[in-house]
């Protein structure tokens, strides 16, 4: 009974996300610089279910409460970050390295406290899943693709974002951790 409760709660998050994705926003376009990053982020995703119910049941682990807890935390925890960093950003939000003329900086929300808290949003997703079907292995596997998705996504958008605001974006990446918010929050 646990092993299914693994599985359909990892199901029910992954179809919630998908659903996410798909939602119409009241955004302003801009010129999308790259799409590639994403297409690896949602292969991240989808492997990591795939791969992680596989492991789950060859590896049949004993149900553990502790774990399926911090599964279920680290998804509410993604969910409400990535629904917070789309609220500070509004009309500028996009699944893509995308800056608008028009484009405002935005320290508010959860940007006090790390410059790209949606990528942040998605590790927890993933040790989400990781946690919940007891998958270790299939996080490692997963991280050889996510890491340098992400590590290629980081570069695209702080190049973007240095060429859009300058001086100001350069003081706000020396005060703010980028992914980790392991200070506090910026003013």
């Amino acid at each position: 009974m646990a092993s299914w409760l693994a599985v359909f709660s990892v199901l029910g998050i992954y179809l919630a996300r998908m659903a996410e994705l798909r939602t119409k926003r009241n955004t302003v376009s801009g010129q999308v610089r790259e799409t590639r990053t994403l297409q690896m982020f949602v292969v991240a995703g989808t492997l990591m279910l795939i791969g992680g119910i596989g492991e789950h049941f060859w590896r049949q682990p004993a149900g553990n409460p502790v774990l399926f807890i911090a599964g279920w935390a680290c998804a509410a925890g993604s969910f409400t970050l990535r629904r917070q960093a789309i609220a500070a950003l509004g009309q500028f939000w996009s699944l893509h390295v995308e800056i608008r003329e028009q484009h405002e900086f935005v320290r508010t929300g959860p940007f006090r406290w790390m410059r790209h808290p949606t990528y942040f949003s998605m590790i927890l997703e993933l040790l989400s899943a990781a946690f919940l079907l007891q998958a270790p292995g299939t996080l490692g596997l997963v991280s050889l693709l996510f890491v340098p998705a992400l590590v290629e996504r980081l570069c695209l958008e702080e190049t973007a974002l240095v060429e859009k605001f300058g001086d100001a974006y350069r003081r706000y990446q020396q005060t703010t951790p980028a992914v980790i918010p392991w200070k506090g929050p910026t003013a």
